[in-house]
């Protein structure tokens, strides 16, 4: 197989938890509700995804565990926020320390121990289409499941009327129940839509990019994942580009540590301090309407925050 080609479905197969998690959180904010549990979740549901597949003896069903799980969390922020109206952001501040200590003890028993793995996918004749075919035709469910998840949340988001409901809810909550939509079912059913996606992208850690369960065995990717959204402008596509990019980066820092022997501890660390700085460069091109930025770059990275992103909504009685 030619480096080229073996680079790039190192680049996808590598990405494709976090392209879950990403689109997950993209489609929660874009309703109005702020996952900041997203480092604890990932944690606790790769951990669970593991241990259900040990137990199980199917990766399939461990798969779904982390998915439940994931959407149970987001759920739980949710009715928490709107039963006593505690801040979105302090509720998942609070959950990502809970679940990742409980993680931690937990995991214990499940440290390095073998399992099953997912089953390749092989389709004849069309995975040996070049590039494409290895990734798409020629892979496990994981892989290919985030790749068919892009169009499909991008056209949900922003060409169906479900979507347009689910964007206003998150942009003008007070508007959309004048309109008549039940803005608290709306928020709830798609934060758990998000939280779903989000346990599947944990599951995905521990069964396949990051086989196994180790103590922190996420740790930075939620925070990182937090931060594509942004970078992604709450856009699917974009902030799978997003994700592609640091996956990128991860590879390059890899393939790096072959040749400069005296940092092949820090190199694997420089695509996390990259993708912040990038992030507070489009952060500040944000706050000043994208003055001074090329229009194709504007385009490509400059995006609007949900107006009502993270507001508790108290519906007048």
């Amino acid at each position: 197989m030619e480096t080229y080609e073996a680079t790039f479905i190192t680049i996808i197969t590598m990405s494709s938890p976090l392209v879950f998690a990403v689109i997950g959180e993209t489609i929660s904010e874009r309703v109005g509700i702020v996952n900041l549990s997203m480092e604890g979740t990932l944690l606790i549901t790769a951990l669970a995804g593991f241990a259900t597949t040990i137990i199980t003896n199917s990766p399939y069903i461990g798969i779904l565990a982390s998915g439940l799980l994931g959407g149970s969390i987001a759920v739980f922020i949710v009715l928490v926020n709107f039963k006593f109206y505690i801040n979105q952001i302090a509720i998942g501040f609070i959950l990502t320390i809970l679940l990742w200590k409980l993680s931690s003890y937990l995991g214990q028993p499940y440290v390095r121990i073998p399992g099953p793995y997912l089953d390749i996918i092989t389709i004849p004749y069309l995975s040996e289409i070049p590039f494409i075919g290895p990734v798409i035709f020629d892979n496990n469910i994981i892989t290919i499941s985030s790749i068919f998840l892009i169009p499909i949340s991008w056209y949900f988001l922003f060409k169906t009327q479900l979507g347009i409901n689910l964007r206003s809810v998150g942009e003008n909550p007070e508007s959309a129940d004048a309109r008549g939509i039940n803005v608290r079912k709306t928020r709830l059913l798609y934060a758990m839509l998000g939280g779903i996606l989000i346990g599947i992208g944990g599951a995905a850690f521990s069964l396949h990019v990051k086989y196994g369960w180790s103590e922190g065995h996420t740790i930075n990717y939620g925070w990182i994942a937090l931060a594509i959204v942004i970078f992604g402008g709450w856009n699917p596509v974009r902030g799978s580009l997003g994700v592609y990019g640091f996956g990128a980066l991860q590879v390059l820092a890899l393939k790096l540590q072959s040749v400069t022997i005296g940092f092949s501890q820090i190199l694997p660390l420089i695509p996390f301090p990259l993708m912040i700085l990038t992030l507070v460069l489009i952060q500040s091109a944000n706050k000043n309407s994208g003055l001074g930025v090329p229009r194709i770059i504007r385009i490509l990275i400059l995006g609007n925050q949900p107006q009502a992103l993270g507001i508790t909504y108290k519906k007048d009685v």
